[in-house]
């Protein structure tokens, strides 16, 4: 099935089914709690639910109203949007609601899991019922913040049309790539390409640094030319003052989304040895303690291993 791009749409679009535009809102992080916010900006009654104490209350300033519990949640919004840091929370989540006896709900999943665990959180969701969309977004925490995100939605195709309002509260684009798990497998693409890419850009932001030149000038005329990417414009201000927080992808968690494309590699014989290079790099900077902070922060492992920062205590091989 050919790619359809979805831009702006009036709020009328697609309105059939999701006409009280009532959503919940699973997992309330730096990626959900944004889409929440956006979608209680563009008129939304938005429920939402996290364990965290202090996503609880972002969402809240934010204008969501968070539930103490996720039964209440589930029983409130007909749509429902999971956004969660492991395949296990999406599991419980699926199991709760299948075990809830409600009536049929749509579940939008924009997390990034590996196929298998979608597709049984799918499996389990229908046998009572309920429909899982294969949703996952390409874009960051900050891009999120600013509804510059994509989403690749693949599903049922005429549940992503009928939704395209909802999609357009927090997103620059979305597009229908097909059936289920097609949406995960852009993904894999996409994030391959941002782990190469910001590497690349550390690299490139030691080198100017160690060659003498001014950080914040190559930032400026680097994003100009022809060796500028969209990683490279969102990570390298951030490397050249050496601020990695607050997070807009936590290396902790960036790191199991590397695993699950390492195993799609694998599973599908495809050498990718540009990929391979990066991720002792990021496995580094793990081990020196960044894992909370912003995948930027490989630029920190670099400038180690370079000379330019203090070398006190051994770093962890990048080789």
């Amino acid at each position: 099935m050919p790619t359809t791009p979805r831009g702006p749409h009036s709020m009328e679009d697609g309105m059939h089914g999701v006409e009280e535009r009532r959503v919940g809102v699973i997992g309330l992080g730096i990626m959900g709690g944004a889409i929440a916010g956006h979608l209680v900006a563009a008129g939304w009654q938005v429920h939402g639910f996290d364990i965290s104490a202090e996503a609880r209350a972002a969402a809240t300033a934010a204008g969501v109203r968070v539930e103490e519990a996720l039964s209440p949640l589930l029983a409130a919004a007909p749509v429902l949007l999971t956004s969660l840091p492991h395949a296990q929370a999406l599991l419980d989540s699926a199991r709760a609601l299948a075990a809830a006896g409600l009536p049929r709900r749509v579940v939008i999943e924009c997390s990034t899991f590996s196929l298998a665990e979608k597709e049984a959180a799918r499996q389990l969701l229908a046998e009572a019922g309920h429909l899982l969309l294969d949703c996952p977004i390409s874009g960051t925490g900050a891009q999120a913040r600013a509804k510059d995100v994509v989403v690749y939605a693949s599903g049922d195709t005429a549940e992503i049309a009928r939704l395209a309002p909802l999609f357009a509260a927090f997103a620059r684009e979305w597009h229908d790539v097909g059936s289920f798990g097609n949406g995960s497998r852009m993904k894999f693409v996409a994030n391959l390409l941002v782990a190469i890419h910001n590497v690349a850009a550390a690299e490139a932001m030691v080198l100017a640094r160690k060659a003498g030149l001014d950080p914040e000038q190559t930032v400026r005329l680097v994003g100009a030319g022809a060796g500028g990417s969209r990683v490279f414009s969102l990570r390298a201000p951030m490397m050249a003052e050496r601020r990695y927080s607050p997070p807009t992808m936590r290396i902790a968690t960036w790191q199991k989304d590397m695993q699950i494309i390492a195993a799609f590699l694998r599973d599908l014989g495809v050498a990718a040895p540009m990929f391979d290079a990066t991720r002792p790099i990021y496995a580094a900077a793990l081990a020196q303690g960044l894992g909370e902070e912003d995948t930027a922060a490989v630029h920190a492992v670099l400038e180690r291993a370079s000379g330019l920062a203090d070398t006190a205590d051994p770093a962890p091989s990048v080789a």
